[in-house]
């Protein structure tokens, strides 16, 4: 609820999660599952953002399936020295090759079926989100914090924005 009191202004928790709800009831959500995924009629800006999305999803993906580490040490601080090194190692192989079946599916569906932009958007904003859920059953000890755990949150917040302006 929203209180007043001389100048002062105060919008309760609740008022912003009901003006939040107001939001998201007026949004198209029938443009997830387009009648016709063969047209987008929404910005190019959403579109050209999602093009980028995807392209650092491959280079990712390539990283993790063909860097002799797949990234584990170099790029994400995991001592990969330790007994059973070879094994993180081959794990974040086989992460790489799932991310890029992942990321070549969503571009041939970005190209082939434009409406889908938005279905595309919300798959790949659900990453942060399943990470952020992996993360909690067991967390990962590095020398660093790793770039997917630096940027899950923002990233999320990014993709989320981005989702909503497309439908």
């Amino acid at each position: 609820m929203h209180f007043e009191w001389g100048t002062f202004s105060y919008t309760t928790p609740l008022a912003i999660c009901l003006q939040y709800i107001d939001l998201m009831m007026e949004l198209d959500f029938s443009t997830v599952l387009p009648d016709d995924p063969s047209f987008y009629g929404g910005s190019q800006f959403i579109r050209i953002s999602l093009a980028l999305l995807l392209f650092v999803m491959v280079a990712r993906s390539c990283v993790h399936l063909f860097v002799s580490d797949g990234g584990a040490q170099r790029i994400g601080g995991v001592d990969t020295s330790v007994e059973g090194g070879n094994n993180i190692i081959a794990m974040f192989h086989q992460w790489g090759a799932i991310q890029l079946i992942l990321a070549v599916l969503l571009v041939v569906l970005y190209i082939r079926y434009p409406g889908f932009t938005p279905l595309i958007l919300l798959t790949v904003a659900l990453d942060p989100v399943m990470r952020y859920v992996a993360s909690r059953k067991r967390s990962v000890i590095t020398k660093g914090t790793p770039p997917g755990a630096r940027y899950n949150g923002i990233a999320f917040v990014i993709l989320m924005l981005l989702f909503v302006v497309s439908i």
